[in-house]
């Protein structure tokens, strides 16, 4: 018995519907620029809340004053970030039907080889930079300044902190918004916009300058780069504690104008301004683009596999 013939054109056979294409949604659902928007408004309305409870619990009277420039004062301000942008990017994961760990920090790799080989990197980084000006007569180190057992919980202090700084402002510029515009516009367009807002988001320290925040933008595109060729941001959270660890507590000089606390060599600075980075510290020297571009040719020619990131 011959088979009924049925076709696209048979009228009992309902064609597929097209994929939608509006201005909130694409084909592949909810656009990446609305997904990112919906993201910054969550971490946004945690950060009202919280002022709220904040502002209850006080009943009127004044919030405890903390220094930035001293390590519970940063670290405060860093794991709220962190905290926040977690919150925000786990709705985000169950909205999407993602995991956590797709935004840049997957949990089975925390801490692991690439996160204590990027910390190396970037002590090493900061100790060039320094040598080079050291070279020029511009810097030199005066002696040691904590002593003791201050010194024993000045280094343990700053070193959680320090880690915490890496995790809460790499998952905050290269995490999950770095996964999600790159589904829309590819990684680099995305990586040079969110690097510049990673330069402007210093714009407000004390002591900055062009140069420095030039050079914080750089640094934002290296950290694209170690995640593009590792796949995860654990060894841009490494090179990024590695470098502030060294900068501000071992060798106790200025980390983007703000000045060291409790530091364990005290330092000085002379000459030029181009040469040392003035108020800012080493970050705003000429010497440090050139040992960041030296770091990402030696990165590139040993890591040298692109790896997927923002699957859509």
């Amino acid at each position: 018995m011959a088979e009924p013939n049925i076709g696209l054109s048979d009228p009992g056979l309902a064609p597929l519907p097209p994929p939608k294409h509006t201005i909130v949604q694409s084909p592949n659902g909810i656009r990446a620029g609305w997904r990112a928007f919906l993201f910054i408004a969550i971490i946004a309305a945690e950060y009202v809340l919280l002022a709220l409870i904040v502002r209850l619990l006080l009943h009127g009277n004044r919030p405890m004053q903390v220094s930035m420039v001293g390590p519970t004062g940063l670290f405060l301000m860093e794991a709220s970030i962190f905290l926040f942008t977690s919150i925000a990017a786990l709705i985000m994961a169950r909205f999407e039907r993602r995991h956590y760990g797709d935004y840049g920090l997957p949990l089975h790799s925390a801490f692991g080889k690439n996160f204590w080989v990027g910390t190396a990197a970037g002590f090493l980084a900061i100790s060039s930079a320094l040598f080079c000006i050291f070279l020029f007569h511009g810097f030199h180190l005066t002696g040691v300044a904590t002593h003791g057992r201050t010194l024993i919980s000045a280094t343990l202090v700053w070193t959680a902190v320090f880690i915490v700084v890496g995790l809460s402002e790499e998952f905050a510029f290269r995490g999950y918004l770095q996964f999600t515009l790159t589904t829309g516009m590819g990684f680099w367009p995305s990586a040079f916009l969110l690097s510049a807002l990673f330069g402007l988001a210093h714009a407000g320290n004390p002591g900055e300058s062009k140069f420095g925040l030039l050079s914080v933008v750089f640094f934002g595109l290296l950290f694209c780069l170690f995640l593009r060729r590792t796949g995860n941001l654990w060894w841009a959270v490494g090179f990024h504690a590695g470098w502030d660890w060294g900068q501000t507590f071992f060798y106790g000089v200025a980390d983007s104008g703000i000045p060291p606390y409790h530091n364990l060599f005290n330092s000085e600075f002379a000459g030029r301004t181009w040469i040392t980075g003035g108020s800012v510290g080493p970050e705003a020297s000429v010497f440090t683009p050139i040992v960041l571009a030296i770091v990402a040719i030696l990165f590139s020619r040993v890591y040298g596999q692109h790896r997927q990131i923002g699957n859509a």
